[in-house]
């Protein structure tokens, strides 16, 4: 479904040479559209719709992968060509807050500062004051919207509910306990492989098991308050997940499907029907009931199971951000913030919802989708924005901002497999990890204290 034009769309076209051009860079996945099209094809025609509105701007969008935007950035900053846009992921924006040109300036600004409390730009009404709390507090600090939330994913739970019914399972695992119970009754399950459960080692798994034990990964908040200067990788809440995580192993109800990151491996046992229960995006919702349903099976969602003992926080999200350039000229900026607000107007944050299953990022989205009756067909991806609502919003609930958080995930993961190929004893394997990702945090932090530095 596409978009309608916004205000104001039949203005004269400008002359290509005197329009403005507003340079963005966007996170492109590796996956198309529900329709099967390119994956930033929808944002693509956000932007042909917003140029034939404003002619004297135009819209360069450039797709890069999500994992190397930070490496790409810096490198076009380097040759005097820096986005004016950037979309980094969730998990990089410390990268972003701390990026900086040669000269030690920001390259960024605070979205919030530059729309100053307006109303509308370019007659672009301004949406964020409707952001949903929790992911506008992910993307805050110091109380103010550093960057602007576009593709928001968390994790959610999907079970095989056939396999669950044979083996008389009846209700959904709520703690980790029941988790267990309910893998129990299918290992006696005639014909099944044994398994219950599955996900993938992946930072982001860890991310969540933590947050959801009101557990911190960093000092200052979370690093909410301050540049973290120390990251715990072998906290309590880290050593109870990962005990937890052996245990089902040990007793032959978790399916270890390969390496870090293994994705595709535990969606494919998931569909396969060689395990009942998996953990997954909120984007793969729809994938999932789709594949269950050619399988012969009917997929049930619901939030992660969490540990009884522990209190409950929330859980962080993923997917991208947009970061707006420092120092740009007024009709660069004015026309950037205008595209922003553009690109998550009610109807263009629920078409993104639509398309790529995304959390839908505003109230008035969200309104729009449930009075469509979207949801009324599809129960399954309203579980992503309710599981946010049941965030307590606190620094263990948002997550952790941290520098180089993919080579600290990289650490956490391997110490992972190193328990699970290797039998290592977790709190050795952890606590190595631990002085490892500190040493990595200690060499992020000095680089960015020296091009602070430089500044001055």
């Amino acid at each position: 479904m596409q978009a309608p034009e916004p205000k104001d769309s039949q203005g004269p076209e400008q002359p290509e040479d005197e329009r403005i051009v507003l340079d963005v860079w966007l996170a492109n996945y590796p996956f198309p559209t529900y329709d099967g099209r390119e994956f930033l094809a929808p944002l693509r025609e956000r932007a042909a719709e917003f140029e034939r509105a404003h002619p004297e701007y135009r819209i360069d969008i450039t797709g890069h992968d999500f994992w190397t935007m930070p490496d790409m950035v810096a490198q076009a900053v380097s040759e005097g060509r820096a986005p004016h846009v950037a979309g980094y992921y969730a998990t990089d924006s410390q990268l972003a807050r701390d990026a900086r040109r040669a000269d030690g300036t920001p390259l960024f600004t605070s979205v919030g500062a530059a729309l100053a409390g307006r109303t509308e730009i370019l007659g672009e009404p301004v949406v964020v004051g409707d952001l949903d709390a929790t992911v506008r507090d992910s993307y805050s600090f110091g109380g103010e919207l550093v960057s602007l939330p576009l593709t928001v994913t968390t994790m959610l739970c999907y079970a095989n509910t056939k396999l669950l019914e044979r083996a008389g399972v009846t209700e959904l695992p709520r703690t980790w306990e029941e988790v267990v119970e309910a893998c129990e009754a299918l290992a006696g399950l005639e014909g099944h492989t044994g398994h219950g459960i599955t996900w993938p080692n992946d930072g982001w798994v860890f991310q969540q098991a933590i947050a959801l034990q009101n557990g911190l990964l960093a000092d200052r908040d979370n690093g909410r308050s301050g540049p973290a200067r120390t990251v715990d990788v072998a906290s309590q809440q880290m050593l109870d997940w990962v005990r937890w995580w052996t245990l089902l192993q040990e007793k032959g109800h978790y399916l270890y499907t390969g390496g870090p990151s293994d994705w595709g491996g535990t969606f494919e046992a998931f569909v396969q029907q060689r395990v009942a229960f998996t953990f997954d995006s909120s984007k793969a919702a729809r994938e999932l009931i789709q594949a269950g349903a050619q399988s012969g099976f009917e997929v049930a969602v619901f939030p992660l199971p969490r540990n009884a003992k522990s209190p409950y926080a929330g859980q962080p999200v993923s997917g991208d951000s947009l970061w707006l350039a420092h120092g740009l000229d007024k009709a660069t900026e004015d026309g950037a913030l205008a595209l922003m607000q553009y690109l998550i107007s009610p109807a263009n944050a629920a078409d993104w919802h639509r398309t790529n299953g995304f959390v839908p990022v505003t109230g008035a989205a969200l309104d729009r989708l449930e009075k469509s009756g979207w949801f009324e067909q599809r129960p399954q991806q309203r579980v992503a924005g309710e599981q946010l609502k049941g965030s307590d919003r606190s620094p263990a609930a948002l997550g952790a901002l941290l520098g180089d958080f993919a080579g600290i995930n990289e650490i956490i993961t391997g110490a992972m497999d190193d328990v699970l190929r290797n039998g290592a004893d977790p709190v050795k394997a952890f606590g190595e990890a631990a002085v490892k990702a500190q040493q990595l945090l200690d060499a992020y932090s000095a680089r960015a204290q020296a091009a602070v530095a430089s500044a001055v």
